[in-house]
């Protein structure tokens, strides 16, 4: 997510973030050490991915995607959506370009999509479908991937990204689509508003700085932004934590510690608990909201670590039938 407050007037924060970047578009990232050249450098075995762009077809003229494989057979696929509030993030941002990077280096080929922002009148289901196009391209695709079946094609993405892939797969259960091998989400945000904060989590916030502090107001207003209207709170193939769970494929959840968005990821996996889905949650310990886009922080490559284990199937196989929630 963009980085902003809990200040009093967060309407006026939201409205003014949308227009800043209706007229302006996104800053530039101001970091000289995150661009692929220089991730290359610091990390080499990264030089051996094939990052390939291409354009995913749609009757609205495409959605930008980008594959990542390394040579040999795969040892799985994932589609990964990358977050921003709805509203900003691209494929060269870290948590797009490095996290597909790395996990392609370690056999994992990832089609990496983007999707229209909540910008200049794009509301709900534009983004939505967009992401349903690019699973739908994957599932056609999978030689591309390097994969002969389906059997090992994941899905996830982070913050709003996570928001759009938890939907997505409750979309593709109702329709009986495809659905994936399983469902990794990382600092979702699941829920139209923002469940309360534990006492641990609110005490928590208290050291994170404004800037990377979601408050309840911003969020509503975000994701107002997002579906256009109230009623499409209810909606679950908007907001997946208020529809029915069952028959959702294995979730892990990779919640960042001092994040208000925690409180999501952790209702969800109680939720999904409840609905008997396998389910496994941890913790990044001494981690913000969007810490996988620093690629050279200790959270960030714990936390792909963590996610490559489990797209290779080691804690899935570990932990049986049902993976049982997990806080760490």
């Amino acid at each position: 997510m963009p980085e902003t407050g809990t200040q009093n007037s967060s309407t006026s924060i939201a409205s003014q973030l949308i227009r800043e970047l209706e007229l302006n578009g996104p800053l530039p990232d101001p970091r000289t050490d995150t661009d692929h050249q220089s991730l290359v450098s610091i990390y080499p075995e990264l030089g051996a991915v094939s990052a390939v762009d291409t354009t995913v077809p749609t009757p609205e003229g495409g959605v930008p995607g980008r594959l990542y494989r390394t040579p040999g057979e795969a040892l799985g696929g994932f589609v990964w959506v990358h977050g921003g509030a709805f509203i900003a993030g691209d494929l060269n941002m870290p948590e797009a370009h490095w996290v597909s990077l790395y996990l392609a280096s370690h056999g994992i080929s990832v089609l990496s999509l983007d999707y229209r922002k909540a910008l200049h009148g794009v509301k709900y289901p534009a983004p939505s479908n967009d992401v349903q196009a690019g699973w739908l391209w994957a599932l056609e695709n999978l030689s591309a991937l390097g994969l002969a079946t389906a059997d090992d094609l994941h899905l996830g993405g982070a913050s709003a990204g996570a928001a759009l892939t938890a939907a997505l797969t409750g979309r593709l259960r109702d329709d009986a689509g495809q659905m994936p091998a399983s469902l990794l989400l990382a600092y979702p945000l699941v829920h139209a508003e923002i469940p309360a904060l534990s006492d641990e989590l609110g005490k928590r916030m208290e050291d994170v700085p404004a800037g990377l502090s979601f408050g309840p107001d911003f969020i509503h207003d975000i994701n107002l932004n997002f579906v256009g209207s109230e009623d499409n709170f209810r909606d679950p193939h908007a907001f997946a934590g208020g529809g029915d769970l069952h028959g959702f494929p294995p979730v892990y959840i990779i919640n960042s510690e001092a994040d208000t968005l925690r409180a999501s990821g952790e209702l969800f996996a109680a939720q999904l608990e409840a609905a008997g889905v396998p389910v496994r949650m941890e913790m990044e310990p001494d981690s913000m909201h969007g810490h996988l886009d620093h690629p050279h922080s200790l959270p960030a490559r714990s936390s792909v670590e963590r996610m490559l284990r489990w797209l290779r199937s080691d804690w899935r196989r570990e932990q049986g039938p049902l993976v049982g929630t997990v806080q760490n």
